[in-house]
């Protein structure tokens, strides 16, 4: 019987230094008897070397195409946008199950390959909780950015390339600095504030001195009247952290931000949850995912009404690469071990069910 094996592609998102297998994670695959395969990747936080170290074996650059079919290609971010067939099976972040710009061409490349996606955003427990995730991170990171964005608007300037910091501390330094030393003063709100993502965000509002008073949190009791919610525009900082399954009423609309005039607070959006391309959106103020380069977009107002910007970056928790990986990886590899047992794991044969169902969709919609 051959070894269990995982190959580790490159990811190609710009700015992408997040792994899904770290050397650490690697190792114990390594010790439970898998082989594990390593793209070389310089954009990658964790060194080549660091993984050699750890017995991988070390392969070219974006060379999973050609890798054999049996092997199972495990990655973060969604691949490039091409026709090809998928032959292979995919472990990682599709955005595709929830009907999202471009769903049904990335599901049908499968079908056509005859390949299958164990898509990781669910991958869940017996409860129905994912076995992991880059809440936190994401939560944490978003909330950074918010505030840088917040003390280059209040120099009158706009928010330039966002740098990856080497780890926590580095990062709550240097958003204390642009806001002049503290976030005393700042006001911020986070929605979805009991999940992973929103304890991230208000993590990092205290750690950068807001006063426990000035950070509301919101959740479920909080948002059961139904938006749009005035107190969004009494705060300096909206951070929305929910996860989205269904349609619900508008959290803030372009049309309340104009009513409102000069009478608002609010600067800026951080919209972590990022649906940007879901229908359901429940932020519709703006269009488009912003990047590392360029991590804000204004709000289209009249020119007389103060300015609001959004941050909608989709892959925030690679501003801290090593420890939201690590973070991440960990929790993912006791599903990993199993994965040998796919047919019978519930883990695995949940999340191929729903990628039948999904699958099939897809090829109603492109007429396949």
């Amino acid at each position: 019987m051959s070894k269990p094996a995982l190959w580790l592609r490159c990811e190609k998102k710009e700015f992408e230094k997040r792994a899904a297998l770290t050397p650490t994670t690697a190792k114990k695959l390594i010790d439970a008897g898998f082989d594990i395969y390593v793209e070389r990747d310089e954009q990658r936080i964790f060194d080549d070397s660091e993984y050699e170290a750890v017995g991988c074996k070390l392969v070219e650059n974006n060379s999973w195409p050609s890798a054999p079919t049996d092997i199972p290609i495990i990655g973060l971010k969604e691949l490039p946008v091409s026709t090809d067939p998928l032959p292979h099976t995919h472990i990682q972040f599709a955005h595709c199950y929830k009907k999202q710009a471009g769903w049904s061409s990335v599901l049908s490349r499968f079908h056509r390959g005859n390949g299958t996606l164990y898509d990781l955003e669910f991958l869940e427990d017996a409860n129905g909780r994912r076995v992991a995730a880059f809440g936190f991170h994401a939560g944490f990171a978003g909330a950074a950015a918010g505030a840088l964005a917040l003390a280059s608007e209040r120099k009158g300037e706009k928010l330039g390339l966002l740098e990856p910091y080497s780890n926590e501390d580095a990062m709550i330094s240097g958003v204390k600095k642009a806001l002049g030393g503290s976030g005393k003063g700042v006001k911020a709100l986070v929605i979805g504030a009991l999940g992973r993502c929103g304890r991230g965000a208000v993590d990092l509002f205290r750690k950068i001195g807001l006063d426990e008073e000035d950070i509301l949190k919101w959740d479920l009791d909080e948002t059961a009247k139904g938006g749009p919610f005035q107190e969004i525009l009494d705060v300096d900082i909206f951070v929305n952290c929910i996860y989205l399954s269904s349609q619900i009423p508008s959290f803030l609309t372009r049309e309340q931000i104009i009513k409102a005039r000069k009478d608002r607070r609010l600067s800026v959006v951080v919209d972590v949850s990022c649906d940007t391309t879901n229908p359901f959106n429940p932020i519709p103020i703006y269009s488009i995912n912003t990047t590392f380069s360029a991590p804000t977009v204004p709000v289209d107002l009249p020119s007389e009404l103060p300015p609001l910007s959004v941050v909608s970056i989709d892959h925030l928790p690679t501003l801290l690469p090593r420890e939201a990986s690590e973070q991440f990886s960990s929790d993912l590899l006791p599903s990993l071990l199993e994965f040998p047992n796919r047919k019978t794991a519930r883990v695995w044969t949940d999340a191929e069910k729903l990628f039948k169902k999904k699958q099939a969709e897809a090829v109603g919609a492109e007429g396949l």
